[in-house]
């Protein structure tokens, strides 16, 4: 039974669809019920189909606890899928549906724990090929990318202090402290520029202008490996689908072309 129950939520098409589709209408619906309008007029219709969608995922989240040791006859498994990444987003899922009716929250917070319901999405991990394209590329990259974020926080924060020190005399409301020279720091290192807080000696133009120019070549960074290795990635899908499947010959041993 066990195993049937394993098979069909893991490798069963209909129902792997049926879960896509529900969680990507549980983000129309997200979207839809921020309107006033329509949260108002359908509120029983949002409200009924929340209750529809948390009890799919919640027996979804137990069959998958249940099915989960499968591969080892070890209760161990069944901890581990709950502590995996996937597991968490399993439980996250329906998690914030249940702790207003555990504990007795604030209707403000009860409102933040609906935010949670977007974090549905990246169930779709599971079965988007596109989205397991992504976390191996991310995966591959990690060093790389630790590397450039790295060196893009030093340089964050040696700007906006030397910023600070340079501009607290003449702005002491902007850059009344280096926390807040942060915000100018982001915003001149990702060449966003917001306008809100900007230097007005001529040192700190004279910085502010360089860091601008370095930020573009930094920023651009994470990007551009990201992007090669997700071209790279598709090349090697498409070479594994385009390289002919082999076999070994049952007679002759040989390995022959199918």
């Amino acid at each position: 039974m066990k195993k049937k129950v394993g098979i069909f939520i893991n490798n069963n098409p209909y129902f792997i669809r049926f879960i896509y589709a529900l969680i990507l209408l549980n983000i129309v619906a997200l979207i839809l019920e921020s309107y006033e309008g329509l949260r108002t007029s359908y509120e029983h219709y949002f409200y009924g189909f929340e209750l529809f969608s948390v009890a799919v995922f919640t027996v979804e989240y137990l069959l998958r606890i249940w099915a989960s040791d499968l591969s080892k006859e070890d209760k161990k498994e069944r901890i581990n899928f709950a502590f995996s990444t996937m597991g968490i987003i399993d439980l996250i899922a329906i998690l914030p549906f249940y702790l207003p009716f555990i504990f007795p929250f604030d209707l403000r917070i009860v409102r933040v724990l609906r935010l949670f319901r977007l974090l549905r999405i990246f169930k779709l991990a599971r079965y988007s090929k596109s989205l397991k394209t992504i976390k191996s590329i991310f995966k591959e990259t990690k060093t790389e990318l630790s590397v450039t974020v790295f060196v893009t926080f030093v340089l964050l924060l040696l700007s906006s202090t030397l910023m600070y020190y340079i501009e607290h005399d003449e702005q002491p409301e902007q850059f009344s402290n280096i926390g807040d020279a942060f915000w100018w720091g982001i915003a001149t290192l990702t060449t966003v520029g917001y306008g809100d807080v900007y230097p007005v000696t001529g040192l700190g133009k004279l910085l502010s202008g360089f860091i601008a120019l370095i930020g573009i070549g930094f920023v651009a960074l994470p990007t551009g490996i990201i992007s090669s290795s997700f071209i790279e990635k598709i090349q090697e899908q498409k070479r594994k689908k385009e390289s002919p499947k082999k076999c070994q010959c049952p007679k002759c041993g040989e390995m022959i072309e199918l």
